[in-house]
């Protein structure tokens, strides 16, 4: 199947999504559960469009060769910079068609098989990490985790299961702080200090990704506490509304720790060459979610092959149009 016939199929599938041809938050604004952003929906629809303001600088004066997309990540090869951004709780978010076992049995494989790998996401029911991490594992490891700030009995017994699973990596996306669900518990859950971050990053004794950073002391503060990696990410617009987008702010966090850290971002970005202007921005690699959830709907297992070719075509196409020949030839006069 292609792209597009792959997109069609999942409409009506996904629950309240809407699988539109663009996918920038305008169908499903202030859609939670669902895939909608909170409040006006600002954060996701400002993500999208901001990408989109951003412009390439053709040229084609240079050598002809051709284009290496991969990507080092934590010493694993990929394909190319983007992974599949964490999603999780399937039904209560997209409908009926897969729970969470089902959903990463087939991303996780998939992702692996198209040369990338899978963020994996969590929830207040612990089948929701559990099926995660048994895909992760049933991969040789090709996954990360991502646990959020829960307490501190929960958060390291699930950060435990993490390491079990052979993961490549761990991750928290510590923004989901601001999730309903994870206020009010006893103990507490939510937002931690850079010495609790320490002690996690410590105790997962591999790469430890935190998710949700939005300013360049965030990044700091990332970095004090051991972070191999960042991701520049306002959740989606899921955790608060009226935020920057990722790509407004994303200069400014490269400019504070890149080359100390790997810096990723998400976001709103839905093709190769939005990938491009997030590396000429001065991002190590991209995630991209929602539309990965479409294509596992609409396609089942080709589903996320298929979005891989079409970015990493697309990527390739930018890279020669404009000039680079490796994501390290990539540089910001490459935008505008």
């Amino acid at each position: 199947m292609t792209y597009q016939e792959i997109l069609e199929r999942s409409r009506g599938r996904v629950g309240l999504c809407k699988a539109c041809p663009v996918c920038n938050g305008l169908g499903c604004r202030n859609t939670i559960p669902g895939p909608g952003a909170k409040g006006l929906g600002t954060g996701f629809i400002r993500n999208y469009q901001k990408w989109q303001e951003l412009c390439v600088n053709m040229d084609t004066i240079c050598e002809n060769g051709p284009v290496d997309t991969a990507f080092d990540f934590f010493g694993h090869r990929l394909a190319l910079p983007v992974l599949a951004g964490p999603v999780g709780v399937m039904r209560l978010h997209y409908g009926d068609l897969y729970d969470d076992r089902q959903y990463n049995d087939i991303l996780v494989p998939a992702c692996a098989d198209a040369g990338i790998a899978a963020f994996t996401g969590d929830g207040v029911d612990p089948t929701v990490m559990d099926a995660a991490l048994r895909a992760v594992a049933a991969n040789g490891g090709a996954g990360i985790p991502t646990v959020k700030p829960w307490n501190r009995e929960e958060l390291f017994r699930k950060l435990a299961a993490a390491k079990a699973s052979g993961a490549w990596a761990i991750a928290m996306d510590i923004d989901a702080a601001g999730l309903p669900f994870l206020k009010n518990l006893t103990p507490p859950a939510g937002s931690k200090t850079v010495e609790e971050l320490r002690e996690v990053a410590a105790f997962a004794e591999k790469p430890f990704i935190l998710k949700g950073i939005m300013t360049a002391r965030g990044a700091e503060k990332a970095l004090a506490a051991g972070a191999g990696a960042i991701v520049v990410s306002n959740h989606g617009g899921r955790v608060l509304d009226q935020t920057p987008a990722t790509a407004e702010v994303l200069p400014e966090i490269v400019a504070a720790v890149g080359g100390r850290m790997m810096v990723l971002v998400d976001g709103g970005i839905r093709t190769g060459v939005d990938v491009f202007k997030a590396l000429a921005l001065g991002a190590d690699g991209v995630l991209i979610a929602r539309p990965f959830v479409n294509m596992v709907y609409g396609g089942g297992a080709e589903g996320p092959r298929v979005l891989v070719e079409k970015l990493r075509a697309e990527l390739e196409d930018t890279m020669a149009m404009c000039g680079a020949r490796s994501l390290a030839e990539i540089t910001r006069d490459m935008v505008r």
